[in-house]
Parts: structure tokens; C-alpha cells; sequence
């Protein structure tokens, strides 16, 4: 016999409280992230003697990041889901009787009041990270960073051909200074460096203009946004997060993005992990000066001609300053072009007599270009061959590409809400931030249940890092990575 369950037209006294899990993540996050930051971000956007009482902008944040947390995408669904999830409602602080807002709120708050100031969801993301550190969540002493594409919210058959101007990159006027040193080193006379406005021809997309057209090696082609992310090494939360459109070069925006993170949080910067495509002269430069131990990936040198020497078989003396070729003639340093590379050359009578010419070079004299910071490079590259280099890159693949993979999958990180660089600037911070939320509210609710009292490991914590960064500092960066 079955039991049927008679219509639901009864009346009952219920309270939202108890229908929401303990165990519920928004339970947690509730419990250990403090929102209230938000009014005072906010206050001088609202009106607060004349008009109609706005949504408390908490709330406004609340649901867009529940949509952000639970991955759905679209808007007017998230208002769909919260009007019927009761843990939705209980997050928000709605009671089961009350309407939820529009879907019309966000935009219309995105366009009347949030566009007013530019850096509010950074500002948003900046405050969730201090709260984990001062939670001891992050330590900022070891930074890992990589960038993922984004599919833009465009056509990629939809462009015209446009000439945009080229930025020049931050270290040209040091780059000239050290090029025009070494020119008179050799004899030189010194460039004359004229601050000319280059240009390029692109794909700009007709829909989202803003979008860069990418083409690399065993990435998609089309129209896409790049999130630059920096992560800590010690659980994997998330310190910056910055967009750019997809055809620019990862390493253009890594050195003002380091220093942004350092002056922001004030972080004692031992050492970092970076992918190859931010394997660069002047970022290992910047990491040397910063005084920083960099360890970069593996990047696989251009195709060459299979009949000529590898270029590792020209051997490099540093200390006097020139190669030397697999037969033993020298090559020295004869000049400098603008882009700030030496050129090596053997004596050209020298080089046409010998018997291994064809295996040298194609042309009638052998060529090296070394850029005038290769030695710094040389000495990051080192680093992934040192065995505290290994064990800090090896940390890589656990923090920041998991993080990529998180946001990806659980997060709506892989396409574009948005048109626009700002609006595609602001989903991935807040992703982010959503991100962090997550895992400090996860990490300090099983310290409670292992520990009880949470803030007790955190004061531990606390004096044991205090201690070790004493150590550290008087013995060194290795006894950390042995």
C-alpha cells in the first residue's frame, strides 16, 4: 500500500534558520567573511536624505556573488535560483515571504552608480585578501603567476582591419641608456632614440572592440581576454588578478603588477614562479634588482636548420665577453643594434677558410645576437636546475593552475559575461575574490573542527611565522626550500 501526501495548503510555523544546513557553504562563509566593508565602499554612490530607500548595496554583492560561487551565469537566472533556494534567501537575508529584486538591479546599479567608481571590485577583491591575511592564510612570500584566455562574448569572423597605436613597454628609456653604454664601449657612436608613436594593423572585433584576436601555439583562435593572476604559495589564495585583451604579451604587465602587490599589502617577496611566457631579459632583471629568486619554466627555442649547430654548442665566456665556436675561434662583441642586442662576430677571412662553415651558418660570416641582459636571464634560467628551484615551480602546477581550473569549471571563469575590458575586468576580480571566499571560509571551519577555537591556530601561527622570517633573514632564503 502507498502512502499519498495530501495537497500542500497547510499552514505552519517555520523558520529559515533551520533550514539551512550547518554544514552549508554559504553557512560558512557567512560565519567567517565580514561584508561590511561594502557600505562604506558604496556610501557616497547612494542617496541617503531624498528619493526611495535603494537595495542595500551588501545584498546587491551578496547575489552577485552567490552567482559567481555556484557558477550561474546568466543573471535573471540568478534571481530565479534565489527566489526558490531557501540558503540563497538566508544568505541575502530574505525571509521566505519576501520578494527578491530584479534582475534589472544589477545593471541598472552597474550602470547608474558602480561605473562611478572604476576600482570598486578591486577595492571589493583588496579586502577579502586582507582579511585572509590576517587570518594567516597568506604570507605573501611566495608568489606564482600565469595568465588564461577568456573567450570574449564575440564573433571571431566579425572584424575589421584597424591601425592602433603600440604602447612602448615601461623599460625602453633603461633598455636605451644601457644600449647606448655598450655601444661606446665598443666604439660606438650612440644612438639618437626619438620618442616615435609605432603602429599596428589588427583584428579588432565589430562586437567587442576591446577583445584581442589570439593566435598562439596550441591555444584557440578568435577573440579573447587574458586574467593575469598571482597567486600565494602557501594555500593557494588568489593576490591579484588583472585583464588585458589577448593579444598582448604576458610579461607587458607582470613587473607593475608585482609592485602593485608589494606596495599594496606590503608582502616580504622571497621568491616566484612563473610560467615561460613571462621569461624575459627585463623581468629577469626586475626580479634580480627586486632582489627576488625567480624560477621560470622551460621555453622551447624557434625552429632551426637541422644541418647547423645547436646554438648551445657556442660556448659563452662571461667573464671576458665573447663565444666561442665548436673549431675554438673566438667570437666578439663588434656592435649594438636598437633593440639592445650585442653582436658576436668571428674575423671574417677566419670564418669563410674554416672547414665547418656550412655547419656554422648559411650566410658568410657567423652571427650571435646576446641581449644585454642576458645574464640575468641566464640566471633565472639556472634556477629551475637548483633543487630549491625545482621544489618552488614544482608548487606552481598546485597553485595557480588550479586555481585557473577551479575558476574555469566551478566558477563561470572560461567565457565572458561582459562586453568591454572594464565590465570582463570586473567578472574576473570578482571571481576571484569568490574564489578566496571560498577557501578561507573552508579552511577556517576545519581548523575549528580539528582545533576548536580557530583564532588560537591563528596567534600560534602567528608567532611561529614571526619567528621564522627572524631565522630566515639570518640565515638565508635556502633553509626555507630544504
Amino acid at each position: 500500500m502507498l502512502k499519498k501526501h495530501s495537497s500542500q495548503y497547510k499552514f505552519q510555523m517555520i523558520n529559515l534558520e533551520d533550514l539551512v544546513p550547518e554544514d552549508h557553504l554559504l553557512r560558512k562563509i557567512d560565519k567567517y567573511i565580514d561584508f561590511s566593508f561594502i557600505e562604506g565602499l558604496t556610501y557616497d554612490l547612494y542617496s541617503h536624505e531624498t528619493g526611495r530607500p535603494a537595495l542595500d548595496p551588501v545584498v546587491v554583492f551578496k547575489m552577485l556573488f552567490i552567482g559567481y560561487l555556484f557558477g550561474i551565469r546568466s543573471e535573471r537566472r540568478l534571481v530565479q535560483e534565489i527566489n526558490v533556494n531557501l540558503a540563497y534567501r538566508w544568505f541575502i537575508g530574505f525571509d521566505l515571504d519576501e520578494k527578491i529584486p530584479d534582475h534589472s538591479v544589477f545593471s541598472q546599479n552597474r550602470r547608474r552608480r558602480f561605473s562611478q567608481r572604476p576600482e570598486l571590485e578591486q577595492e571589493i577583491f583588496d579586502n577579502i585578501v586582507e582579511q585572509a591575511v590576517k587570518h594567516g592564510l597568506i604570507t605573501g612570500h611566495f608568489l606564482y603567476t600565469d595568465s588564461t584566455h577568456i573567450k570574449a562574448n564575440a564573433n571571431k569572423g566579425k572584424f575589421v582591419a584597424a591601425e592602433v597605436e603600440v604602447s612602448p613597454m615601461e623599460y625602453l628609456e633603461q633598455l636605451h641608456e644601457e644600449t647606448n653604454q655598450k655601444r661606446e664601449d665598443l666604439g660606438k657612436k650612440a644612438f639618437d632614440f626619438e620618442d616615435k608613436k609605432e603602429t599596428k594593423t589588427i583584428k579588432q572585433s565589430t562586437t567587442d572592440p576591446e577583445a584581442g584576436f589570439m593566435h598562439r601555439e596550441g591555444k584557440p583562435k578568435g577573440f579573447f581576454y587574458l586574467d593575469h593572476r598571482t597567486v600565494d604559495g602557501q594555500h593557494g589564495l588568489i593576490v591579484d588578478s588583472h585583464v588585458t585583451a589577448g593579444n598582448v604579451n604576458d610579461a607587458r604587465p607582470y613587473p607593475a603588477r608585482i609592485r602593485r602587490i608589494l606596495d599594496r599589502f606590503g608582502f616580504d617577496l622571497w621568491a616566484t614562479g612563473i610560467d615561460a611566457g613571462y621569461k624575459h631579459p627585463y623581468i629577469a632583471k626586475f626580479l634580480k634588482e627586486l632582489g627576488v629568486f625567480g624560477v621560470s619554466a622551460y621555453k622551447r627555442s624557434p625552429r632551426r636548420d637541422k644541418n647547423l649547430f645547436y646554438p648551445s654548442q657556442y660556448e659563452y665566456d662571461k667573464q671576458n665577453d665573447f663565444y666561442v665556436c665548436p673549431l675554438g675561434q673566438f667570437l666578439t662583441p663588434r656592435t649594438v643594434n636598437r633593440n639592445g642586442y650585442i653582436e658576436y662576430r668571428c674575423d671574417s677571412e677566419i670564418c669563410q677558410k674554416c672547414p665547418l662553415h656550412g655547419q656554422c651558418t648559411k650566410s658568410k660570416q657567423k652571427k650571435i645576437f646576446r641581449h644585454v641582459w642576458q645574464n640575468d636571464l641566464d640566471e633565472m634560467d639556472s634556477h629551475r636546475f637548483d633543487p630549491k628551484g625545482k621544489k618552488i615551480y614544482d608548487r606552481r602546477k598546485e597553485t595557480v593552475e588550479r586555481s585557473f581550473a577551479d575558476g574555469k569549471e566551478m566558477h563561470g571563469l572560461r567565457y565572458a559575461r561582459f562586453r568591454g575590458l572594464a565590465r570582463v575586468r570586473a567578472q574576473c576580480l570578482l571571481v576571484a575574490a569568490c574564489q578566496n571566499m571560498k577557501k578561507i571560509a573552508l579552511i577556517l571551519a576545519r581548523w575549528e573542527a580539528e582545533l576548536g577555537d580557530p583564532s588560537i591556530f591563528v596567534r600560534w601561527m602567528a608567532r611561529f611565522t614571526g619567528l621564522a622570517k627572524r631565522l630566515l633573514k639570518k640565515w638565508g632564503l635556502s633553509l626555507c626550500l630544504q
